[in-house]
């Protein structure tokens, strides 16, 4: 028999119960996102180089310089409570605010426009930071890049260090790689300037699956990026352009590297 206070409790927690058994079901503000493809932005995409450059010589390039990439549910897609629990307790899933990965208020194909517009956005940034890092004006040389099925901008470091690489090398005549296969992350302004990005633990996943022994990732996330390292991944932090062609120089020079 219940008492008086038992009852209360009990009529009490038939709310929270309903509200849990509600939430089971109803669609979440979430984003599930794994580790997606790398790609080398010193070599071919279909068919086509990453990088074309004209009205300049170039030198062939040895090693990788690989931008990594996360796959994330579809915007419009609906995720429950169990897809949130059952992502949360993986090392290969990550869940995120829907409005992290997407911008808010527009359709799918308005999303996809404005992904491929950033994406755009920063290869310009790309290029400018990578000719001004040379010393060479905007325009003096012709760039194309071209990567297909790839949206946003934090692929923009790694381009201009792909343009770098195929124009100047790591200054003293090899490769600004060593030859090892070098991924990363991070937008990048035409000043060199380098930004953050979403999604860093998983690309590192990402980085090593592929082959990857160094991870350039920026400065501000290195706690996020150590939180589920690969074995075999060093990671090195960077700010600008400038600072991330110094720590590959000095991986085979003997110089001095920053660490997360």
């Amino acid at each position: 028999m219940l008492t008086r206070r038992s009852r209360t409790l009990a009529l009490c927690a038939l709310p929270v119960l309903a509200l849990f058994g509600a939430a089971a079901f109803a669609p979440l503000p979430f984003t599930l996102a794994q580790p997606g493809t790398t790609a080398n932005v010193l070599g071919d995409d279909d068919g086509t180089p990453v990088i074309s450059i004209q009205g300049t010589p170039t030198r062939p390039t040895k090693g990788q310089l690989r931008m990594t990439t996360i796959v994330a549910t579809a915007p419009t897609a609906d995720v429950g409570l169990g897809d949130v629990i059952d992502s949360w307790f993986r090392t290969d899933r990550a869940v995120m605010p829907r409005d992290s990965v997407y911008p808010s208020g527009g359709s799918e194909k308005e999303i996809e426009k404005h992904n491929l517009d950033d994406m755009a956005k920063s290869q310009d940034s790309a290029v400018d930071a990578a000719l001004h890092y040379l010393g060479k004006k905007p325009g003096s040389v012709d760039v194309t890049l071209h990567l297909a099925d790839v949206g946003g901008p934090s692929a923009g470091l790694f381009f201009a260090l792909g343009i770098v690489d195929k124009l100047d090398g790591d200054g003293s005549g090899g490769d600004l790689t060593g030859g090892r296969t070098i991924a990363g992350t991070g937008t990048i302004e035409a000043d060199g300037e380098v930004g953050a990005v979403g999604g860093v633990s998983l690309k590192t996943q990402a980085a090593r699956r592929d082959g990857a022994s160094v991870f350039l990732v920026p400065k501000a996330e290195c706690k996020e990026a150590k939180s589920e390292l690969p074995k075999g991944l060093r990671l090195i932090p960077v700010t600008t352009l400038k600072g991330a062609v110094d720590s590959l120089r000095a991986l085979d020079h003997g110089g001095k590297i920053p660490g997360c």
